[in-house]
């Protein structure tokens, strides 16, 4: 009998868990629609979702996580998409297989931009680990991979980690805004600009 008051207890807290997540995630997707993800604290989320500061605090330790929890799915689409595209064109110049990546992510950027800001903004404010959200460890390390391959035909080349932290940086929120806001260029004009000043040209063998 006392197995199965405690499993039962279990259960509810496990339930009970679950619906305040859900509850959480909805009341921040409304809130970030209505107000802007840098508008939105996570003491406002907690009033709003009816639970208590460190009950929000214990799931989402900062606005980043809550950000990446609700584009979690998305970011899985993602990197299948790049794995798929990758697969697909394995036999191409690396140089051509960087550059569908880059496609890829910042149409990604484009579709997710407000949750995709929050995960960014949250994790830079955080000296320890500026730049390194998730999203960013696995691009990174997939950047890293092809301008390996890249350097292999290149005599005088970049370290591949400096070159993808660079080529990440200018991807990044801020930087991304700006050409697109400030400087008026469209996704395409970027992704071109981005190729030219990170990819070198396939030479002739």
């Amino acid at each position: 009998m006392a197995k199965e008051i405690g499993a039962s207890t279990v259960r509810t807290e496990r339930r009970d868990a679950a619906e305040n997540r859900q509850r959480i995630l909805n009341v921040a997707i409304r809130l970030f629609e209505q107000h802007g993800v840098e508008h939105v604290s996570m003491n406002q989320i907690a009033a709003e979702a009816q639970i208590g500061s460190g009950t929000l605090y214990r799931r989402y330790r900062n606005k980043s996580e809550l950000c990446l929890d609700l584009i979690k799915d998305n970011v899985v689409l993602l990197f299948e998409d790049i794995e798929t595209y990758l697969e697909q064109n394995r036999s191409r110049p690396p140089s051509l297989r960087l550059k569908g990546i880059l496609s890829l992510f910042i149409r990604f950027r484009e579709k997710k931009a407000q949750l995709l800001t929050g995960v960014e903004d949250s994790s830079s404010s955080q000296s320890k680990t500026r730049t390194r959200s998730p999203i960013h460890d696995e691009l990174h390390q997939l950047l890293v991979e092809l301008f390996d391959e890249i350097n292999k035909r290149e005599p005088v080349h970049p370290e591949s980690a400096f070159r993808a932290d660079m080529l990440l940086m200018a991807l990044s929120k801020d930087a991304y805004l700006f050409q697109k806001e400030v400087r008026g260029y469209s996704p395409e004009t970027i992704l071109e600009q981005v190729c030219l000043t990170f990819i070198p040209p396939e030479r002739d063998n």
